[in-house]
């Protein structure tokens, strides 16, 4: 694909992330920038006092450098904002972190010259990665430590994945701060994080219809008639998606009748999952909407107009935007996760289901499914606390200049181990709600169920005996994170 710093949408994002697709640098981005970098060199050549260019940074934004010093200037920038720490990004959202930065740079506000973009795109078709800390960042004046790693690649200094370099730019005016200037490393995260929540939000429509249909619950709750009446659309399109799953049901229909079950409402772990998953599914739409918007902003400081011929200085690197659409992730997510524990709960507790203790036949002697809901109670729990919005938060740097924080990388990596948690949850609920399907044979489950209980004991049989289940609830979280429960 042609970057242009503007055509970047999810499909293609993931395309080149995890299917290496090529990118080149469009012909229009490519006169665009070099139009931004002739006015950046102009500026420079006079004695106009411009941010980033002949200034230093932050709180020292108000020292004056001399022009002989403006190329050691940039790589003065790049060495002493490469702090980051922690454990380094993965290959996915390291790609991540060069594909959005690359369309930022192509956009043509940032006055830098094409080869920038050039040098990172020829390291993202050859997979040459450059190790980047993943903590560091308090997500304002960008993702300014993780960044410079980045940097630090490009001007032949930092560390790549295998040891491989590509021949050292020489940074010229402004170019060091425009490449650690941006959200680029909060937006790969998040993006990332939004693929795989939209899979856990279809993934959970099929456990939920599949434990309704083990616990013989009913799905009048899901009559297209009240969701006519409180119209959100990810609650009517749950409601939708719960009576496509559960069509031809036989379990359904043998309790159909009030004398032989005479409960009248299923308990809201059942009965509202339209109302929670749907609400979990408008706050990812919310989210959505926010990284279409930021992956093709420009997000440098300051920023050049060639047109005009003016640089301006802003703050479109600040990340708050990104910052609560990755909270309201969170908490979303930490809802699923919560409201399928209290379904594998009711799945093992026999006064609730009826079914053998602990869905095992021989309860006692065995144990059944009692410490997979442990497990997941703990993974429930521990997504609380995680859900705490780091958005809210804001430490004062750089001498205060700094003073009002987004801190949304700290929320970034936060989603990151919650949206890991909510796919074992999801994939104890399915095992458990298999075993519960088993227990009622002849009888079969709506047509979805069938197609989720076939992918559950493929990769884990029926479980008669104790077992360890630690191996098939990673199984059936493989199958999760890789899509099989989209039906």
């Amino acid at each position: 694909m042609q970057l242009t710093g503007k055509n970047l949408t999810t499909k293609t994002f993931a395309d080149v992330v995890f299917n290496h697709r090529p990118v080149t640098l469009a012909p229009g981005a490519r006169r665009a920038m070099q139009r931004s970098n002739a006015l950046v060199r102009r500026l420079a050549a006079a004695d106009k006092t411009v941010y980033g260019v002949n200034t230093g940074f932050g709180r020292l934004s108000d020292t004056r450098v001399s022009h002989n010093e403006l190329r050691q200037l940039q790589l003065n920038l790049i060495r002493s904002h490469a702090c980051g720490v922690g454990e380094p990004l993965d290959e996915a959202e390291t790609r991540a972190v060069m594909l959005l930065r690359a369309n930022v740079l192509a956009a043509g506000y940032s006055g830098v010259r094409s080869v920038i973009v050039d040098t990172l795109l020829a390291m993202l078709n050859k997979n040459v990665l450059p190790v980047i800390p993943c903590r560091g960042s308090v997500g304002a004046s960008g993702d300014l430590a993780p960044l410079a790693h980045l940097a630090l690649v490009l001007v032949g200094e930092g560390k790549t994945f295998d040891g491989r370099r590509l021949k050292p730019l020489r940074l010229e005016v402004k170019e060091g701060i425009s490449l650690v200037n941006g959200t680029q490393l909060m937006l790969a995260l998040g993006l990332l994080a939004l693929l795989r929540c939209e899979t856990l939000a279809d993934t959970a429509d099929v456990a939920g219809a599949l434990s309704l249909d083990g616990l013989r619950g009913t799905p009048v709750a899901f009559d297209a008639r009240i969701h006519a009446v409180r119209p959100f659309d990810g609650q009517r399109r749950v409601a939708a998606n719960l009576r496509r799953l559960m069509r031809g049901s036989e379990i359904r229909e043998s309790h159909r009748d009030a004398a032989k079950d005479p409960r009248v409402q299923d308990p809201y772990s059942l009965r509202c999952m339209p109302q929670v998953h749907g609400a979990v599914r408008d706050a990812l739409a919310y989210a959505r909407r926010v990284f279409e918007i930021e992956m093709n902003s420009v997000t440098d400081n300051p920023l050049v107009f060639a047109r005009d011929g003016v640089v301006l200085s802003g703050g479109n690197f600040h990340g708050q935007p990104l910052a609560l659409a990755l909270d309201v992730m969170a908490i979303a997510m930490t809802q699923l996760a919560g409201i399928s524990e209290r379904r594998i709960e009711k799945l093992t507790n026999f006064h609730w289901s009826g079914l053998p203790a602990f869905l095992s036949a021989h309860s006692g002697l065995n144990s059944g499914f009692m410490i997979a809901h442990v497990a997941a109670a703990a993974l429930a729990s521990e997504n609380k606390t995680l859900a705490h919005p780091a958005s809210v938060d804001s430490i004062p740097t750089s001498a205060s200049k700094e003073d009002f924080v987004s801190m949304g990388v700290g929320g970034a990596l936060k989603l990151r181990q919650i949206v890991r948690n909510v796919e074992h949850v999801l994939a104890i609920e399915l095992l458990a709600a298999s075993q519960a399907i088993d227990l009622l044979k002849p009888l079969k489950p709506g047509v979805g169920g069938r197609v989720a209980h076939r992918l559950v004991r493929s990769v884990s049989p029926v479980l008669g005996e104790d077992r360890p289940l630690a191996p098939d609830i990673e199984a059936v979280a493989k199958l999760i994170a890789a899509g099989k429960f989209r039906l």
